[in-house]
């Protein structure tokens, strides 16, 4: 045989080798973060649900779900192990910066300015009314639309 029939097997033998070893590391860094779970460490697991950690077994952990319900999980369940202001960031809701104020009401949102007014075209700071409401039925038939009968392309009268 000569090594042109050999390279592809060669080439597929390598990529094989290459993807388990990613998977080994990534499988080994799971497990070493399960690992360090303590008592008191906020987890999300793999189903999404967060979690602090109250006890660690060999192959389970007891988790406190809600103030007073606990669960035992499968360490193998516990998709990631959160730091304390993450955990409290998303279960909590704490923020450790300030946001910014919002107003209870629209109307501070609103206000103009008369420099905006008179680039708005109003006048004397006063809203120019819009009419919003429907025109009436008899004023929809007496215009026509673009010239036309108001019946579309191949309408006729027939019943």
């Amino acid at each position: 045989m000569s090594l042109v029939t050999l390279l592809p097997f060669i080439v597929l033998i390598g990529a094989m080798f290459l993807m388990t070893r990613s998977a080994k590391k990534k499988q080994q860094a799971a497990a070493a973060m399960r690992n360090e779970m303590q008592p008191g460490t906020g987890v999300r697991t793999i189903g999404g649900m967060y979690a602090t950690v109250k006890e660690v077994g060999d192959e389970t952990v007891l988790l406190e779900v809600a103030p007073g319900v606990h669960a035992v999980y499968a360490k193998n369940a516990i998709g990631a192990v959160l730091d304390d202001a993450e955990y409290n960031r998303i279960v909590h809701g704490d923020t450790e910066e300030e946001l910014p104020a919002v107003p209870d009401d629209a109307s501070s949102l609103t206000e103009a300015t008369e420099a905006d007014a008179e680039a708005a075209g109003i006048k004397d700071g006063k809203d120019a009314k819009i009419d919003l409401g429907k025109k009436d039925e008899a004023e929809d038939a007496a215009e026509p639309k673009d010239g036309k009968d108001g019946k579309a392309d191949g309408g006729a009268d027939a019943k």
